[in-house]
């Protein structure tokens, strides 16, 4: 009988958490929170332009997970901003040595944080290649292994990438 109570107790207090967490703005720290995250984001983008040299307001970032890896894409806004085009490719070109390296003291400094994959990826460096491709406003830095632990660590990355910048790309790999 006590386990049947005891039971039934957990399970009221499952479903009542599970309410609460339908309506965040009970929380009693939800306006903390928001401006914490308002404030983290506005951290992120401005570090991001001091890491980058170009402006996040005038390009766009895409993450990608692939099969064999990921990539990050940088575009300007404009086709037209040969300046920030260039800026892209050269930082692009840049985060390759940097990242074949086990460098990510760039993705780190843009967070505050080690983002989540990094350990891995600096482990698993020798089974990770990154290469530059150029894209018409841009470039993409291509990230490829047929390392299981190494792909899981970029995904891991690049899911990251996608959570913090806010981009809304896809965190699924595509099944093609």
């Amino acid at each position: 009988m006590k386990t049947i109570i005891v039971l039934l107790l957990f399970c009221g207090l499952q479903l009542a958490a599970q309410d609460q967490n339908k309506d965040m703005k009970s929380c009693p720290m939800h306006e903390k929170h928001a401006a914490g995250s308002a404030q983290h984001r506005a951290d992120v983008e401005k570090h991001g332009d001091e890491a980058m040299g170009f402006p996040h307001d005038k390009t766009t970032h895409h993450f990608r997970l692939l099969s064999d890896g990921g990539a990050i894409e940088v575009t300007a806004n404009d086709s037209n901003d040969s300046a920030n085009t260039q800026v892209i490719r050269s930082h692009l070109k840049q985060i390759v040595s940097m990242f074949s390296n086990g460098d990510f003291s760039t993705p780190m400094f843009i967070h505050s944080q080690i983002p989540p994959g990094v350990p891995v990826m600096k482990q698993k460096r020798a089974a990770i290649s990154y290469t530059f491709e150029e894209l018409p406003a841009g470039g993409r830095l291509r990230i490829k292994t047929a390392d299981q632990e190494a792909l899981n660590g970029v995904h891991d990355f690049l899911r990251f990438q996608i959570e913090d910048h806010h981009t809304g790309d896809s965190e699924d790999v595509p099944s093609h």
